[in-house]
């Protein structure tokens, strides 16, 4: 076990991606889970290249990318450190050194001090993000201040965190993001102008309720039209996870937006 200053009790959990990978999380702040599997899960294992994990908290979307893709080189960006000394052990932990590797910078930043961080080098093929989903002002945040990090940002706050990730890029690069589905009409208007291609994925917990989260993919300079997917069932109806939803979490199944 880890201690870090701000957490000083972590849990472990042996059996991330169906135990592909050993992960260290704090016991306060922000909890991997699902969202991280199906991120994770859109780049294929045949995939070779740099692969950023952009605000990575303790790396679970890196790792598991990591961990089924042999011919990827993974950079994890973390402006907590706290996190980012997680993200440093369980790269280590799991031996990835030799292909990971963690920054600890601010996605939100200027560009001139992003450049000094060395994050606008534009040399990413593919850039996965799980951005804080919540704008200031406008929810009821936690009283824990790692969580209130980790899920809030400011209200023109998306479009300077794609942005950033928009910097990381090697032109027809992808980045591909998840976030709550209402969220929709903010990620397009951040995505115009800089990407094309781009897929839209919806995720529902049930096949007869809404979507609740976007899986959305784009292309830095295309011009291709957006297609819009079928979408993505996690639940049975007795609350079990479908077969396809239970591989991914497994590790063992990819998520194709392309």
């Amino acid at each position: 076990m880890i201690a870090t200053s701000h957490n000083p009790v972590l849990m472990t959990d042996f059996n991330f991606l169906g135990g592909k990978i050993r992960l260290q999380q704090a016991g306060t702040g922000h909890r991997s889970g699902t969202d991280a599997v199906l991120l994770a899960a859109t780049v294929p294992p045949s995939f070779t290249g740099a692969v950023v994990d952009a605000g990575s908290a303790s790396g679970a979307v890196g790792l598991s990318v990591a961990a089924r893709v042999r011919g990827s080189r993974m950079m994890c960006i973390e402006i907590d450190h706290d996190e980012a000394e997680l993200a440093r052990a369980n790269i280590i932990a799991n031996g990835f050194q030799d292909r990971a590797s963690v920054i600890e910078a601010d996605l939100m930043a200027e560009f001139k001090q992003r450049e000094s961080m060395g994050i606008t080098k534009a040399d990413a093929d593919w850039v996965l993000t799980n951005p804080p989903f919540l704008a200031e002002g406008k929810t009821r945040v936690s009283p824990d201040t790692a969580r209130q990090r980790a899920h809030t940002m400011p209200e023109d706050g998306l479009d300077r965190w794609i942005v950033a990730c928009h910097a990381l890029l090697k032109p027809r690069g992808k980045l591909t993001l998840i976030h709550r589905a209402d969220a929709l009409q903010e990620i397009l208007a951040a995505f115009s102008g800089r990407f094309g291609d781009i897929r839209i994925l919806p995720v529902h917990a049930h096949a007869t309720g809404p979507a609740t989260r976007l899986l959305v993919e784009g292309t830095k300079g295309s011009r291709a039209p957006l297609t819009l997917l079928p979408g993505l069932t996690l639940h049975e109806p007795d609350g079990t996870f479908t077969p396809f939803a239970d591989a991914l979490h497994k590790g063992e199944a990819t998520l194709t937006l392309g």
